[in-house]
Parts: C-alpha cells; sequence; structure tokens
C-alpha cells in the first residue's frame, strides 16, 4: 500500500473518531510529527509496531487502517 494511501485512511479513521493529530500522538504514544507525517504521505514504510500502537489508539485493528 503506498504512503498515501495509508495517510488518508489513517486521517480518516482519526476523524470519525473526533481526534486531533495531538490526541491521536498521545494516545498511540507516537510524536505528533510522525502522524502528520504519514498523513501526508511523507513517511514511508512505517513499522508494525508503530502500526500497531496507531490501529489500538483508533479502536481498529492494522488491516483496517492499511484499507
Amino acid at each position: 500500500m503506498s504512503p498515501r494511501k495509508i495517510g488518508r485512511m489513517l486521517k480518516t479513521l482519526r476523524e470519525a473518531r473526533g481526534l486531533n493529530q495531538v490526541e491521536l500522538a498521545k494516545k498511540a504514544k507516537v510524536t505528533t510529527a510522525y502522524v502528520s507525517q504519514l498523513e501526508a504521505g511523507k513517511k514511508k514504510n512505517p513499522s508494525l509496531d508503530v502500526l500497531q500502537k496507531l490501529a489500538r489508539a483508533l479502536g481498529c485493528d492494522v488491516a483496517e487502517l492499511l484499507g
């Protein structure tokens, strides 16, 4: 999956849960800059660990996050 698709899905799921980037970053224990870069498609190949943290923070599984 391309970085842009991951970024769009991440933003869609985040907004659907009423979270901003700062809130998601805190819940997932990653930096706000990292979330921003992922959503913008600038960060390539996030690790499985980071994907799991984001999915957990969003209340979904990694497969849903990857679309």
